[in-house]
């Protein structure tokens, strides 16, 4: 994960930790919710572990009972060897493999908050999430105005928080920090909505950030 990509995130969890009083918070307000929200996504990470290491163990338990219990099995000598058995259960397979499915999805996501905690540590990741935080917090009017203006048939109160601090950082980005380009501020607003929000906020949050794309084009 690219430390510009691990700052937009940590700054996205900020956003969501804060109030309506943003223009109170100070820098050290910033970096202290951003590492409580850090040690809460690591407690998350370390959850979603254990969790998906019992799965895999109730498997195994499950996999060994049925071997042993197998009549193929049954009939040999107590003190031999169990022998491996045909397994012919698909539905009860397939309910299987869809708890590992499952649990290989928690271990790449306890993998990726992993790094995205990593990276928080770093002083340019560190530095560029402050900024974002600075720079909407000095200019939250304006950057909630833009909303509001190109959010067209939506009342602002209505939006999906997730959405609204998605844009907030992206337009901050493209308005009052400037030094990314733009298709990349855009792309990673998507990958953000992708993985946080609905299905349809991709294309809302896409619709809104080219028109002030093409605001500052005119």
């Amino acid at each position: 994960m690219q430390a510009r990509r691990a700052a937009r995130e940590l700054a996205l969890i900020l956003l969501s930790q804060l109030d309506k009083q943003i223009k109170e918070y100070t820098n050290e307000d910033f970096e202290e919710v951003v590492l409580k929200s850090v040690r809460t996504l690591t407690n998350n990470a370390t959850e979603e572990l254990s969790i998906v290491t019992s799965e895999f163990l109730e498997i195994k338990d499950y996999l060994e009972t049925y071997e042993k219990n197998h009549p193929d099995n049954l009939e040999r000598p107590i003190d031999a060897k169990n022998i491996p058995v045909k397994f012919d259960m698909t539905d009860v397979m397939q309910g299987r493999i869809d708890t590992i499915l499952s649990a290989i999805e928690k271990t790449t996501s306890a993998l990726e908050i992993a790094e995205i905690a990593t990276l928080s540590s770093r002083e340019d990741v560190k530095e560029y999430i402050l900024k974002i935080a600075h720079r909407y917090k000095v200019n939250s009017e304006a950057v909630d105005d833009l909303i509001k203006k190109y959010a067209i048939g939506w009342e602002f109160e209505r939006i999906f928080k997730i959405d609204k601090n998605i844009l907030r950082i992206a337009i901050t980005e493209l308005l009052f920090i400037k030094d990314a380009p733009h298709k990349v501020v855009i792309d990673e607003a998507l990958e953000l909505a992708k993985k946080y929000s609905t299905d349809d906020s991709s294309s809302f949050i896409n619709g809104i950030l080219a028109k002030i794309v093409g605001m500052q084009n005119v």
